[in-house]
């Protein structure tokens, strides 16, 4: 094996789709064995695992349903371990993940929401992905660990949605990561950490891109490679646009207005600890590991003034109206401590002398995949002021350079969507993007109409 050097470490993450059978865990292997310097891989769990340990967590499925789960589970997972052919101390760790599963989707069925509980059980998911890829990698001969990721991703303890606490990752990937790397290619989760208790949490749905981020941030990474179903960043969604294209590179500021407005390609978290340890960033496909993929870099060579199109569905429109904001202050500062208390945070917002209205992203990004807009929040903001919610919206994003400075730019949007309604538009606190809201209804032909428009010209 080529030797251990420190600064050549590439940290690579494979999604659900990428270790959903044995097949595609070959592939992952196959990348694996063809690039010495990866030496941390992170995996998700294997697709279809995660949703269906999310209504397990819910607590409200009746014991049919839930021994149904359960069996699907238990299907995906003894699939993949017949083909293997594991070791019998695997099967025994399997067995046991199998049965904790049963165990505390019983205990939450039983007596209701626990958050603690239901990011255990979340958590069991990538573990059986990452103990059955070390696996495969020690069958081909590669030195491989399967190493607890909630050693070193240290959080805070707000299950479902945990936040990183990066000092404290570096600090335990050294002491427990690092000395490992030398001998072995260590295979890990993504999603999960654990509290300063020890009890371990999520990072929220999509979270295993950010736990790559942070461990190519703690280990100083030569380069984080993102593995997934589509070869790279498109122009648009190709399955709203059609003739969107792949793009060879693109500027951590850019794809980061593309992840938090709706590309999934990435967690919208993800590219913060990259760009702050200047780790660039590969996304590419694991069916299709030749091709050239796309590279997030801190500058490209093109810096066109639209770069990209970027769609989010399920956006609510919250509008907060109140006598109390004439000609006094405060009002904002009090409406948005509400919003903090309740961990949301607002995309888009107006203001007019006696109301404010803010965009909400109501899909959440709970692991639990509870509601964005609960109850709770609307009684808190009852006494401050009366509220408005609409949703069946969506937001679409132009995302590029200096786009609040360039001239015409919002005069095309207007003149090419003429005949469609814009609730909202946000312009000029980014130079990156130009933020419509619209209907969801008509989400699809604007997006193709500013497509050709600005990306196809």
């Amino acid at each position: 094996m080529q030797k251990y050097l420190e600064s050549s470490v590439i940290v690579a993450k494979f999604g659900g789709t990428s270790v959903a059978d044995l097949p595609a865990l070959q592939r992952c292997a196959d990348i694996i064995q063809a690039n010495p310097a990866i030496r941390v891989v992170v995996v998700s769990a294997a697709a279809g695992v995660t949703n269906r340990l999310v209504a397990l967590a819910k607590g409200k499925s009746n014991d049919a349903e839930r021994m149904q789960l359960l069996s699907e589970i238990m299907a995906i997972q003894h699939s993949i371990s017949g083909e293997l052919l594991p070791t019998p101390e695997i099967n025994a760790q399997l067995r046991e993940y199998l049965s904790r599963m049963a165990e505390l989707s019983a205990y939450l069925s039983e007596v209701g929401v626990e958050a603690s509980k239901q990011d255990e059980l979340l958590a069991l998911g990538e573990r059986c992905s990452s103990m059955f890829l070390a696996e495969l990698l020690r069958q081909r001969g590669l030195t491989s660990r399967d190493f607890d990721a909630c050693q070193v991703i240290r959080t805070d303890s707000h299950f479902g949605n945990a936040e990183a606490r990066p000092m404290r990752i570096g600090m335990l990937a050294k002491e427990y990561l690092k000395p490992l790397l030398e001998n072995y290619c260590v295979v890990t989760q993504g999603f999960i950490g654990s509290d300063a208790a020890d009890r371990v949490t999520t990072l929220g749905r999509g979270g295993s891109d950010l736990s790559a981020a942070l461990f190519a941030e703690a280990l100083k990474a030569h380069a984080l490679q993102i593995w997934t179903d589509v070869d790279g960043i498109y122009t648009c969604d190709p399955r709203q646009v059609p003739s969107a294209r792949p793009i060879a590179e693109i500027t951590f500021a850019e794809a980061a207005e593309m992840a938090t407005f709706g590309a999934k390609i990435l967690h919208p978290a993800t590219l913060l600890p990259a760009q702050r340890a200047q780790v660039p960033v590969f996304v590419g496909c694991t069916r299709e590991p030749e091709k050239p993929g796309t590279w997030i870099k801190s500058k490209t060579q093109q810096r066109p003034v639209c770069r990209a199109l970027s769609l989010r569905r399920g956006q609510v429109l919250l509008t907060a109206r109140s006598l109390n904001m004439l000609h006094a202050r405060g009002f904002l500062a009090e409406l948005f401590a509400i919003l903090a208390r309740h961990r949301i945070s607002v995309d888009l917002i107006t203001t007019s002398e006696v109301s404010v209205a803010l965009t909400l992203d109501a899909t959440g990004s709970h692991s639990s995949g509870n509601s964005l807009i609960s109850n709770e929040l609307l009684a808190e903001l009852a006494p401050l002021c009366d509220v408005e919610v609409e949703d069946g919206l969506a937001l679409v994003a132009i995302i590029g350079h200096e786009l609040s400075n360039t001239p015409e730019v919002a005069s095309r949007v207007f003149q090419m969507i003429a005949k469609k309604n814009i609730r909202m538009i946000s312009q000029g606190a980014s130079p990156n993007n130009l933020c419509i809201l619209v209907r969801e209804d008509d989400a699809s032909d604007i997006l193709n109409t500013l497509h050709r428009g600005f990306l196809e010209t």
